[in-house]
């Protein structure tokens, strides 16, 4: 037996055994005509337990089945009144269980039926004081159903709001999760890209200066091993961000555009002229835009390399008083003619996330540009 089974036969069977116990020992006021218990009367009380029994399952039948009880019983002549605590226990509990609207109606229903009960059978006047000491204990009833009930649905919602807060906690921690994911897989991308295409460069020009010019074949190698040795730094800043360590918020000294000029060293090694403009007072940078702005030249820088075959490239960085603007010129074969190749999504993802905008394509005199623009303000104190 369940617990909902043993807290509805509890009360039902206490109801009941009462109800014949009081009767036999004529307990309580009389009922009409004192008629001695009988199986007539065990019956009704056994009715009224089974009614009390089945009431959150059927509350409003078995508040009909309570109130037929009660008049079978005074109509009988059985002594006391007891019984009338079925219906009153029945009035409750279809409040509770469908609100005031039903109770209101079961409450008339338990009302009418004390009503005749009074005037017919325990020759009383309609409104006597036995009509309106029922009808307090009928109200009493109702309004205690009413405030189980309100109860209940509020914290039916409260549970409900609770949910859907834990619910949309969890998907926006599973939304963090993948964001970062995401980042972390665009700082790799970014960091080998550019490693080993500067790696590439370097090596390429070491095995073409080895026996004529060895000086300048150390020197390439030399550059391998610092490219390495920083790709390796950040490539381990990042792994340690994926182990749940945290990575440091502020770009090192080699993550910054403070770096631009030796990202273009390795550039210009190949052979291809560089320049680099910067307009503006320059002045230290937000760290996530600072970042990103390296992230964006070192990215067009390696594009450049793998696929412009450019001689000549301009780099402008424009510190304005809330912006910084930066652009990338090649004289380059230019790339795609929609400038949605993966690596300009990353680029473009990067400057979405900070409130800025990026754009690139081929220009119309040939080569291809990359223009950002990144705000000066964090996003969240702009907004």
């Amino acid at each position: 037996m369940n617990h909902a089974a043993i807290r509805n036969a509890l009360p039902a069977v206490s109801v009941a055994s009462l109800t014949l116990v009081f009767a036999v020992g004529g307990i309580g006021p009389s009922g009409g005509d004192d008629r001695p218990v009988d199986a007539g009367a065990v019956a009704l009380a056994v009715g009224c337990a089974v009614a009390l029994c089945l009431r959150t399952r059927f509350p409003v039948t078995t508040l009909l089945v309570a109130d037929g009880v009660t008049l079978g019983w005074l109509a009988a002549g059985y002594p006391g009144r007891l019984i009338t605590l079925g219906a009153l226990i029945m009035c409750y509990t279809v409040t509770a269980r469908r609100g005031w609207r039903w109770g209101i109606a079961g409450a008339l229903v338990c009302l009418a039926t004390t009503l005749v009960a009074t005037r017919v059978w325990l020759t009383g006047s309609w409104f006597d004081d036995r009509s309106f000491n029922a009808a307090a204990l009928i109200v009493a009833s109702f309004a205690l159903g009413a405030a189980i009930h309100y109860h209940r649905a509020f914290a039916a919602g409260a549970r409900a709001h609770a949910e859907q807060v834990a619910q949309a906690r969890a998907e926006q921690a599973r939304r963090e999760v993948a964001e970062e994911r995401l980042r972390i897989a665009r700082e790799l991308h970014d960091v080998f890209g550019h490693t080993m295409a500067a790696i590439s460069v370097q090596a390429g020009v070491a095995v073409h200066v080895m026996e004529r010019r060895p000086a300048q074949a150390a020197e390439a190698l030399t550059a391998i091993k610092r490219i390495s040795d920083e790709g390796l730094d950040e490539v381990r800043t990042l792994l340690s961000a994926l182990r749940g360590v945290p990575a440091p918020a502020v770009p090192s000294e080699s993550m910054g555009l403070a770096r631009a000029d030796r990202l273009l060293e390795t550039l210009k090694a190949t052979g291809v002229h560089t320049e680099l403009a910067v307009r503006g007072a320059v002045r230290p940078l937000p760290a996530a835009t600072d970042l990103t702005a390296y992230r964006v030249l070192q990215e067009s820088l390696t594009n450049i390399r793998r696929h412009a075959r450019a001689t000549a490239v301009r780099v402008a960085v424009d510190y304005g008083p809330s912006r910084l603007d930066l652009t990338v010129t090649d004289n380059g074969r230019g790339g795609t003619p929609d400038g949605h190749g993966s690596g300009i999504q990353g680029m473009r993802a990067r400057a979405d996330a900070l409130g800025g905008s990026l754009s690139a394509g081929p220009q119309p005199g040939g080569g291809f540009a990359v223009r950002c623009s990144l705000p000066l303000v964090p996003l969240e104190e702009a907004s």
